[in-house]
């Protein structure tokens, strides 16, 4: 009575795909990568095409990775376009499923509780996940894949791994076909929330599949993985107890606001905190956006150079919870003073507000002007409206035209890439 199926949709080789269509031409025939070809042979492709898969480039990797031997053609990534395609892909969904029934997973991939639907329909969960796949095709031109499973993990596996040996893509598991099929697959890496960290610790103690997941001493699986090794135990028997309402109905005990960059070069101590001032003052218009206000900052600051792989961290209360730049950035300032070291160079920023809540719960402390506050609080307003009616660089601060400011360029991106 309380089995549920679930399917999982992944739109194949999705940004590579998009550019072929595009271009009118065929991602199973064309040799295509996603990158920005004005960036260094170091920077990482987006997406490489199923042809150039084939000829055993991976995914994600970087563009001095691919054979020299292999004539391809590169493509600029343009975010927009991949967000207006996955948009329209949505809408398809939506014709069969309600979105209370849809989980976007990313923005190439869902998963959907068909359980109700599949009566209404007269279908099997194949012939749905078939249906929804064709309609894709038809309207957009993408290939897509399908898993289908008695739980969201066998699902997600039945997506990642089954479907790839299966002629129709279209891969379906329960649990007692999991243990049949996958038990015995290698390499562990393959199975999802499964990375190389967690395969190379089980591997020392001789555990390289599932099987041996499934029939090891659990006080050894927690020795070697701690709290994490209780979702593994589930998923090594193909258990998952999560479902598509407790995602839904899920609400996080506390509430963060966060940006992050990895920088075109690596910047010395003063224009790192430009940098880190131009992220501060960003996310703090997002929460006035978004009504919110915060009592707490983290920074992260990763070092390049001679010091690549070093990094530095802090935190640091607010003195009144608020949304203010002119409370936050000395604050962020201090921070940044406390945790840098000056003999270094910052090629990666991590800014994240902590504690955030809505607005109505502003506290003012002895020392606070209210009334300034209103009027700064009015300001940022304003300025938001003018950037949303004109765009993110019609209104700027003169920080943001120094010389290593990051902001106007940023502006002109989605997701660190060109629109």
């Amino acid at each position: 009575m309380n089995t549920r199926t679930y399917v999982c949709i992944d739109l194949k080789s999705f940004y590579a795909s998009v550019e072929c269509v595009a271009r009118g031409l065929d991602p199973f025939k064309t040799k295509l990568v996603v990158a920005d070809p004005e960036r260094s042979e170091k920077t990482i492709c987006l997406a490489v095409s199923p042809a150039l898969k084939a000829l055993g480039v991976p995914g994600r990797c970087r563009v001095f990775e691919i054979p020299k031997n292999i004539e391809y053609i590169m493509a600029e990534p343009r975010m927009q376009k991949y967000i207006d395609v996955s948009a329209d892909i949505y809408a398809i969904y939506l014709r069969y499923i309600a979105k209370e029934d849809i989980h976007v997973y990313s923005i190439d991939e869902v998963f959907m509780d068909v359980t109700d639907y599949l009566t209404l329909y007269d279908m099997t969960a194949k012939e749905l996940g078939q249906r929804i796949m064709n309609d894709i095709f038809e309207e957009t031109g993408i290939t897509s894949t399908c898993g289908i499973g008695s739980n969201l993990y066998l699902a997600k596996i039945a997506l990642d791994i089954w479907a790839k040996h299966v002629e129709d893509h279209i891969g379906i598991l329960d649990e007692e076909t999991y243990r049949d099929i996958l038990w015995d697959h290698r390499p562990l890496t393959d199975f999802w929330r499964v990375g190389p960290g967690i395969a190379a610790r089980l591997k020392r103690s001789g555990i390289e599949t599932m099987r041996e997941i499934a029939n090891a001493d659990e006080d050894l699986l927690y020795h070697l993985l701690g709290i994490d090794a209780e979702l593994l135990i589930d998923h090594a028997w193909g258990r998952e107890t999560t479902t598509m309402s407790d995602i839904k109905n899920y609400r996080p005990r506390a509430n963060s606001l966060s940006s992050g960059q990895v920088l075109a070069a690596d910047h010395g101590f003063d224009e790192g905190k430009l940098i880190v001032r131009e992220m501060t003052d960003l996310l703090c218009l997002d929460l006035v956006d978004k009504g919110l206000i915060t009592e707490n900052v983290s920074l992260y600051l990763g070092y390049g150079g001679a010091h690549k792989g070093e990094s530095a961290s802090g935190s640091i209360n607010i003195p009144v919870s608020t949304s203010s730049a002119r409370v936050i950035i000395p604050c962020v300032d201090e921070l940044y003073d406390r945790i840098m070291d000056k003999n270094c160079y910052i090629k990666r920023v991590g800014l994240s507000f902590n504690n955030v809540t809505d607005e109505s719960f502003r506290q003012y402390d002895l020392f606070t002007d209210p009334a300034e506050l209103e009027r700064e609080n009015r300001m940022q307003k304003a300025v938001i409206s003018i950037k949303n009616k004109f765009g993110k660089n019609a209104i700027l601060k003169g920080m943001n035209l120094e010389e290593g400011g990051t902001t106007i360029e940023r502006n002109a991106q989605i997701g660190g890439h060109k629109k």
